[in-house]
């Protein structure tokens, strides 16, 4: 079953739900045991214009940091361990998921993924959106897990 850990920023922070995803994403890619292959990250964004906005920022968050990441279709999803996608595809990708949709209703195919993250910010429509999604996730069984994150 599906793993879901909602990352939540405290009311200090000046972040939002795209820099808090970035993060997410390079500790999930720098967490990989020693020597191990990190896992594959896809990240549902189904807007276009923020699905680029993301693209964008995960060139340029931080100086020091190298994320491989592409648009689907715009990049080899094989060679390629940390794709947005506006759809969930492609359906290969079974790791991580990180959903950025503000629909209340969970991504469609979240349950074929070991692990999923509810990045969530100070907006109030996505806050609210993330507790129903917790609550379906709660009502479904699903191991979850809260972090607040500064």
């Amino acid at each position: 079953m599906t793993r879901v850990d909602f990352y939540i920023l405290k009311d200090t922070s000046r972040d939002d739900r795209f820099g808090l995803t970035c993060r997410l994403v390079e500790r999930i890619h720098k967490r990989a045991a020693d020597g191990a292959t990190p896992p594959r990250v896809l990240i549902y964004c189904p807007d276009a214009r923020q699905a680029r906005h993301l693209d964008r920022l995960l060139w340029s968050f931080r100086e020091d940091s190298f994320l491989p990441h592409g648009l689907v279709g715009e990049t080899d999803a094989a060679l390629t361990p940390i794709l947005i996608s506006s759809d969930g595809q492609p359906e290969a990708e079974r790791q991580v998921l990180i959903n950025l949709s503000p629909s209340p209703e969970p991504p469609a195919f979240h349950r074929r993924f070991e692990r999923l993250c509810e990045p969530l910010d100070h907006d109030p429509e996505i806050r609210q959106a993330g507790r129903k999604r917790y609550l379906f996730y709660r009502d479904g069984g699903h191991p979850l897990a809260h972090h607040q994150v500064g």
